[in-house]
């Protein structure tokens, strides 16, 4: 994997992958915040998160680890980040499964990772929650009821389309560019939507779409 910027750290970001689906997210975040000058990323992976890893990717658990500038194990409650005065620009969980929201939501703070949540909450400081699971019971939304009620960022990575990706890079890298905004972090991951062309309105814009579409595959 191509080498760390070695550049002077200053805002500190902690990012935790859990064992939902989409282990690509939190590593195609890390080497994003990796390239971004004056950011230190701090790691957590469960023991899921560990698993879905191997399962999902090319990638060991070390080469991820190795992205970010430091790495802790989810079972250090007692680490840094456990801590409202370690200083950080707010935490990321991507993807976040709905065991670890929960844990959030109803403050158990048993590891790490939902400890270095709940302390993100609790100062106040930005807290996005990849969450991934689909269908939802009821039991799923009062869980991110509560998590939004408490001021966390829920952001599905919900796949969009009016950018015409090609590839699943495309998709990832566009769910990614929200997640630093939300953070306030500088990137030229994708163009500021500038609106549709308004010529292409009504009955002109239905009609100039029925003409292009054709069944998928022929």
């Amino acid at each position: 994997m191509p080498g760390r910027n070695h550049s002077s750290p200053q805002r500190r970001v902690v990012v935790g992958i859990t064992g939902a689906s989409g282990a690509v997210y939190g590593i195609r975040l890390l080497e994003i915040l990796r390239d971004i000058q004056g950011v230190e990323t701090h790691l957590i992976i469960s023991g899921p998160g560990k698993r879905t890893i191997v399962e999902e990717t090319d990638c060991a658990v070390p080469e991820v680890e190795a992205l970010a500038h430091r790495h802790n194990d989810d079972k250090d409650i007692g680490a840094a980040l456990a801590s409202g005065s370690f200083q950080t620009e707010g935490m990321v969980i991507a993807p976040c499964s709905v065991k670890t929201a929960s844990a959030v939501a109803y403050c158990r703070a048993d590891t790490l990772i939902s400890r270095a949540a709940d302390v993100t909450l609790k100062e106040g400081r930005p807290l996005i929650l990849l969450v991934r699971e689909s269908p939802l019971h009821v039991g799923h939304l009062r869980c991110l009821l509560a998590l939004a009620e408490m001021g966390a960022v829920l952001l599905p990575p919900m796949p969009a389309f009016y950018h015409r990706p090609k590839q699943i890079d495309d998709l990832v890298i566009h769910t990614l560019a929200r997640v630093l905004d939300r953070l306030k972090l500088p990137h030229r991951l994708v163009e500021e939507w500038r609106g549709g062309d308004p010529r292409l309105t009504g009955a002109d814009h239905d009609d100039a779409r029925a003409a292009e579409i054709r069944p998928i595959g022929r």
